[in-house]
């Protein structure tokens, strides 16, 4: 399971890489104020608006750096990250949220991380690749404890999608959890064999599936 967890987080990371810009919304076309107050104020909001998520952006980073030093305080970092999750722009709001649900799952606090989670991945507003991701985490660190008809259920929309071939081992694994040793080994087998999915992926499902022994 930790293979899965490192897989997933790099993924996540990697996306942030690719993502990690604000955008800012613009004024309405053919918007036209009436009052030279009015423009003025409407022009100290969209200041104020900016300097907010300039401000969240150079405190996102901050954590981010901190988290990622050696020897760095995890629960801490959570902490902050969910901190910044309570008042940023959207953007940031989400994946503040995700890096505070990774940082609490890491430390032990898997109960916030899969609220976290939960959270995000019910959020309509949130990008649906972080959406399916924080389903794919919530089923991930909630395989041991959550019901298994709950773990299928958020699961099966996964497949297909960026995260397709994790969420298909995962379903193997419920299906083991559930005593369908015959189906996970058949579902495992068949991800080893889809030369589509990560290698890595490939690999574990065929090692997997080779001790299951039905």
């Amino acid at each position: 399971m930790p293979d899965i967890f490192d897989e997933v987080k790099e993924e996540l990371r990697a996306e942030q890489a690719r993502k990690f810009w604000v955008r800012y919304g613009s004024a309405a076309a053919g918007v036209v104020l009436l009052a030279a107050i009015g423009f003025g104020g409407w022009q100290a909001w969209r200041w104020n608006e900016a300097r907010q998520t300039q401000a969240t952006a150079l405190a996102f980073m901050e954590v981010h750096r901190a988290a990622e030093a050696s020897g760095a305080d995890l629960k801490a970092a959570g902490e902050r990250f969910a901190a910044i999750a309570q008042t940023a722009p959207e953007g940031y709001r989400i994946l503040a949220k995700l890096r505070a649900a990774a940082l609490k799952a890491e430390t032990g606090e898997r109960d916030a991380a899969l609220t976290l989670w939960n959270e995000v991945s019910g959020d309509s507003r949130a990008p649906q690749l972080y959406r399916d991701l924080a389903s794919l985490m919530w089923a991930l660190h909630g395989l041991d404890t959550q019901d298994p008809a709950a773990l299928d259920s958020r699961l099966a929309p996964l497949v297909g999608t960026a995260w397709g071939a994790s969420a298909r081992e995962l379903q193997a694994l419920v299906a083991i959890r559930r005593g369908a040793t015959a189906e996970a080994k058949k579902n495992l087998e068949a991800l080893a064999a889809d030369v589509t999915a990560p290698a890595g992926v490939r690999e574990r499902a065929g090692r997997v599936a080779a001790g299951l022994g039905v």
